[in-house]
């Protein structure tokens, strides 16, 4: 075993144990901070298996895009960011299911390769990889990338609490919100109620 393996090893235990502890905590803000150190962990993995440009694409896109997307919409829907007794459900449905898709995946990987070694294909370079990005997968990425921008509207209408309510005053352009009339109000002649 050589020194890239036990890092290799050592980051991936990081991952998974930053990724159980983002569906583990009751804390909303302390979740989006442990999928920050769980894609920084895959990010220097990347880096072991010497595929910098994905490192560096996973650093640029993954914990500087979608993290910080995720929480802008918390703060913008002023969603409860402690915990909170009305989510908590029982959890042993999702860790059986976990639970039981890992050791399926497991058995089926073993009974694949059958602990055969297997060549590995010649490293790729970033032409390659741009060249497959922007042909192959061009639409995903696009889609992706509209649906990001949908949540982020999404979040911040959720957050207007004036849109879509009927009865909410808008406030005039020039000075302060308008204040409704009380019901029976008769007015002076000075124009006053």
């Amino acid at each position: 075993m050589t020194g890239a393996d036990v890092l290799l090893l050592a980051l991936g235990a990081v991952a998974v144990g930053a990724g159980a502890l983002v569906v583990g905590t009751r804390h909303l803000v302390r979740a989006g901070l442990w999928l920050v150190v769980c894609l920084g962990a895959l990010a220097g993995d990347y880096l072991v298996l010497t595929a910098e440009l994905v490192a560096w694409v996973q650093v640029l896109i993954y914990v500087g895009a979608v993290v910080v997307l995720l929480l802008f919409a918390v703060m913008l829907t002023r969603a409860p960011i402690g915990a909170s007794d009305d989510l908590d459900r029982p959890g042993w449905p999702a860790a059986l299911i976990g639970g039981g898709s890992g050791l399926g995946l497991a058995v089926l990987l073993v009974h694949a390769f059958r602990w055969s070694r297997v060549d590995l294909p010649v490293a790729g370079t970033a032409d390659r990889l741009g060249e497959q990005v922007f042909r192959s997968w061009v639409l995903p990425f696009e889609l992706l990338s509209v649906l990001l921008l949908a949540a982020l509207v999404g979040a911040i209408v959720l957050s207007r609490t004036d849109i879509g309510r009927p009865g909410a005053q808008r406030r005039p352009a020039d000075g302060p919100p308008a204040r409704p009339e009380p019901a029976g109000a008769v007015a002076d002649e000075g124009g006053r109620a």
